[in-house]
């Protein structure tokens, strides 16, 4: 069948779902996630990135979060990919396996990206070529926050964190004894083949945890034919365990992540007898945590986390190796939360980072680097009638010490103040006010080389000063029976901004690139309304409208390179018993707005549709059969964050089919 039939097919079951009969309910996971409640309940999923747990709906700085149906049917091969239709957030792009947050225009070191709260331990952000060693596919809940949290987590969280929640390590015993999940799904573009699994197994007071992914797709289909060398295999998994007890938990788990994707920027010459550049990715990590209750005077629980993460990345070309990547790190944290003293509620605590990391071979255009972070946080909150208040500090003491040069240290501090004011019954205006600080990464300090992947021949900059945020974002939302609505505007003036700034020189066959620092202004506006349009013996309507846009120019004129376009889109959705579908567009528009020797980049639209029948197997076991439409229309699609979005554009019209399992 070809892709236009496919994408008819999916059209007509659209159709043919919207007019079913309804069906028994499915009971267990499936009847849940399928529920038409299902939708509304995000802003009341308890957001795990935060010292003080609150739901999403009661966290006053700009959060929002992925989970159950809403998440599973986000899921890409990407974490950037995953998030991309959250208002404010979109994504790098290096082929089908290469994707990294972008959040409000912000990307690289000021993002991070988080595993159960602890950094992913890779070199994602040294370069745009470099994958994120976090498996999307086993995430039980993803949470993004956008604006300044280096309060919470340090330099690298400038401009926001998207943190993964997958389980690994057991927090609460699990309603049955034995329970998980299962998928398997194909994609017709690429000749894809997923496979996923996860277990969780209770005893007692012990539960243990394993998880599996497999990932096997061929050159991906552009619109216009077969993009060469974009072939990407993923294996990734996990076991753990914790014991749980009314005075906490403690446990631990051991993962593994193996990555193996073509560069579609150097996909060689085969009649040239010229080979294509491939990377291989291999990550092992440990994780240990603990919670513990104290209920001791002052202090209400203590957790406590550790990771060690051993981590390489080796460029091929052809058989031959070019550039090996390697870091070892190992980061700790201390939380402990403060219980209610005079109507404050707090938290403070500490966390260090250790990394050290080599790059060898002829294209090692960053030097040996030993990294060291240490930080210490506090944050306070306090609630009134009709207001609420968080307050937040953090100082750090950073060190970058690189093989045969001169070690800089820095310290950063972090300010931080949100207010929370209920204007009426459903209304609310939020404020919040960030300065921030971040010390420069290793590749903005010492580069000094070629660096194919980009295309670019790298030049740090070793006297670099420390960046300074300063942001005022006023946000107003609006909830009722009938709609949900945020809106939010910001604007974010950076002192000593760090940018990969194109030269116009050549050196060995290479543009030029140096790092180069500037005072900045970033702005934007963004937003979502989701309209509940009726509930009744046909299903449940809901309409969803969103957008953002940001700007970000120099002070002393001119654009920043590679920022993300303004966007606007819309999502309709239906859901009845067993039956879920969707239909939505996004409309990327075009970005004129470039820096020197870049490239504009056209607007351009998606359309995308999803349908899944939930099947109640009459036990604890439920299936959901389900089918994904994306680039129905076949666009020609470009992305401004990607460094190579001249060459290798988006998937073009792709149809997904799988099935899932709830046991």
């Amino acid at each position: 069948m070809n892709k236009t039939l496919l994408a008819l097919a999916i059209a007509a079951l659209l159709s043919a779902g919207a007019q079913a009969a309804a069906v028994s309910e499915a009971s267990g996971d499936g009847g849940e996630r399928n529920s038409p409640e299902e939708a509304h309940k995000l802003d009341q999923v308890e957001v795990t990135a935060l010292p003080i747990k609150q739901s999403a709906d009661e966290v006053i700085a700009p959060i929002s979060v992925l989970a159950g149906a809403a998440l599973d049917d986000a899921k890409a091969g990407t974490l950037g990919e995953t998030v991309a239709k959250q208002p404010g957030v979109q994504t790098t792009y290096f082929g089908p396996g290469v994707g990294r947050p972008v959040i409000r225009g912000l990307d690289g070191a000021r993002v991070g990206v988080l595993s159960n709260g602890a950094s992913s331990g890779d070199v994602s952000t040294v370069s745009q070529d470099h994958a994120v060693s976090i498996e999307p596919f086993l995430a039980d809940q993803i949470e993004v926050l956008k604006g300044p949290a280096t309060l919470l987590y340090g330099s690298g969280a400038i401009g926001g964190v998207v943190n993964v929640v997958d389980g690994r390590i057991p927090e609460k015993l699990p309603e049955r004894t034995l329970s998980g999940r299962a998928e398997l799904r194909g994609n017709d573009a690429a000749d894809e083949r997923t496979g996923m699994a996860r277990i969780d197994l209770g005893a007692g007071n012990f539960v243990l945890h394993a998880d599996g992914t497999y990932r096997d797709t061929g050159d991906y289909d552009g619109p216009d034919g077969k993009i060469a060398n974009s072939f990407l295999t993923t294996k990734s998994g996990a076991v753990g365990g914790s014991w749980i007890g009314d005075a906490g938990f403690v446990g631990m788990a051991v993962s593994r992540f193996l990555d193996h994707y073509g560069n579609p920027a150097e996909p060689g010459d085969p009649a040239e007898g010229e080979a294509g550049v491939t990377l291989k990715l291999a990550q092992t990590r440990y994780d240990l945590k603990s919670g513990i209750n104290l209920d001791a005077g002052a202090l209400e629980a203590a957790r406590l986390s550790f990771s060690h993460t051993d981590y390489s990345h080796t460029e091929f070309e052809g058989d031959e190796i070019g550039t090996v990547f390697l870091s070892q790190a190992n980061e700790g944290r201390l939380e402990l939360v403060q219980g209610e003293i005079g109507g404050w509620r707090g938290a403070f605590g500490l966390q260090f980072l250790r990394r050290d990391f080599r790059t060898i071979g002829e294209e090692a255009f960053v030097p040996q680097t030993l990294t060291r972070s240490y930080g210490l946080f506090a944050m306070e909150q306090r609630e009134w009638q009709r207001f609420k208040l968080d307050l937040g500090a953090r100082v750090d003491r950073h060190s970058s010490d690189p093989e045969d040069g001169p070690k800089r240290d820095f310290s950063p501090t972090s300010f931080s103040a949100g207010l929370a004011f209920k204007l009426a019954e459903g209304w609310h205006l939020n404020l919040n006010l960030d300065r921030a600080q971040r010390a420069p990464a290793e590749e903005e300090l010492f580069a000094n080389g070629p660096h194919v992947a980009t295309e670019s021949f790298e030049i740090g900059l070793p006297g670099a000063r420390k960046e300074t945020s300063n942001q005022v974002e006023l946000g107003l939302h609006y909830h009722s029976d009938f709609v949900d609505a945020k809106v939010s505007g910001y604007s974010n003036r950076f002192t000593d901004y760090i940018y990969l700034a194109d030269t116009g020189e050549i050196e060995d066959d290479l543009p030029v690139r140096q790092w180069s620092q500037a005072d900045t202004r970033f702005h934007g506006f963004e937003g979502e309304a989701l309209f509940k349009l009726s509930e009744g013996a046909s299903g449940h309507y809901d309409l969803r409208l969103w957008g953002d846009t940001v700007r970000a120019k120099l002070d002393a004129g001119g654009n920043l390179p590679r920022i993300a376009p303004g966007r606007a889109g819309v999502d309709l959705k239906w859901s009845a018993d067993a039956w879920r579908a969707s239909l939505g567009a996004v409309r990327y528009f075009e970005q004129d707005r470039t820096a020197a020797f870049e490239t504009p980049t056209d607007g351009f639209t998606l359309v995308n549709a999803h349908l899944s029948y939930t099947l109640d197997s009459g036990t604890a076991t439920s299936w959901e059969f389900f089918a994904d439409g994306t680039n129905l229309t076949n666009q020609t699609a470009r992305l401004a964050t990607s460094y190579i979005k001249d060459k290798a554009p988006l998937p073009g019209r792709a149809i997904a089919f799988g099935v899932r399992a709830f046991f």
